[in-house]
């Protein structure tokens, strides 16, 4: 069951066109034509989706410093299902209900198997952000639209990489690396080294 009073919409449709999902000078994220999708509720608002198909992330984590670049860019193909939460209104313009065939070209044997992994995404997912840097999720209220957008993408770790972002600020979070761009300031934190950059200053920690 899908924690909190969210729960996934009745409908599976499918991507009309390939689309852009979220983009800025540091990254993008685009899903292919056909790609299968369902909404994701709060009561009876459409608050995000959770999609399949094909698509690729690509976020820019390199950090100038004093040093040199540190870092690299990050280039994900988006294979398995990923959740989004935020503005949703001109996505909705660009689907339409998927067949039974559309379902089973991504594996899924029915429309209760893509709803199932939905599902579970979701209960991860929710539990994962619980205390997390976004704060509360609460019961009776939504991701207000000043927060932003929302991603959650499932890693080989069984567990999720998570991107927020608004306007040109982010956040990205994996298992073994943050990456935070707030307007001038960036700071990236990898295993046995964190470095910030402000204002074109830097400064590199080793642990």
């Amino acid at each position: 069951m899908i924690r909190q009073n969210y729960h996934l919409g009745n409908t599976v449709s499918k991507s009309t066109e390939a689309l852009t999902l979220w983009q800025t000078e540091r990254g993008i994220i685009k899903i292919s034509k056909n790609t299968l999708a369902i909404p994701l509720k709060l009561d009876d608002q459409r608050k995000g989706y959770i999609f399949h198909g094909q698509g690729r992330l690509l976020i820019d984590a390199i950090v100038e410093t004093n040093e040199g670049a540190v870092g690299k860019s990050v280039e994900n193909e988006l294979n398995e299902p990923f959740l989004m939460l935020g503005e949703t209104g001109e996505i909705q313009q660009h689907l339409t209900k998927a067949s039974e065939e559309d379902l089973a070209e991504m594996g899924h044997k029915n429309q209760q198997g893509f709803v199932d992994k939905a599902e579970d995404l979701c209960d991860r997912f929710f539990t994962g952000m619980r205390g997390c840097i976004t704060g509360k999720v609460h019961s009776h209220k939504g991701l207000e639209e000043d927060q932003g957008l929302i991603f959650a993408f499932q890693n080989g770790a069984r567990k999720l990489d998570i991107l927020l972002t608004k306007g040109t600020k982010l956040i990205y979070t994996t298992t073994d690396m943050v990456f935070v761009l707030d307007e001038n300031k960036v700071v990236l934190k990898r295993p046995g080294e964190v470095v910030v950059s402000n204002n074109g200053k830097s400064v590199i920690i080793k642990k």
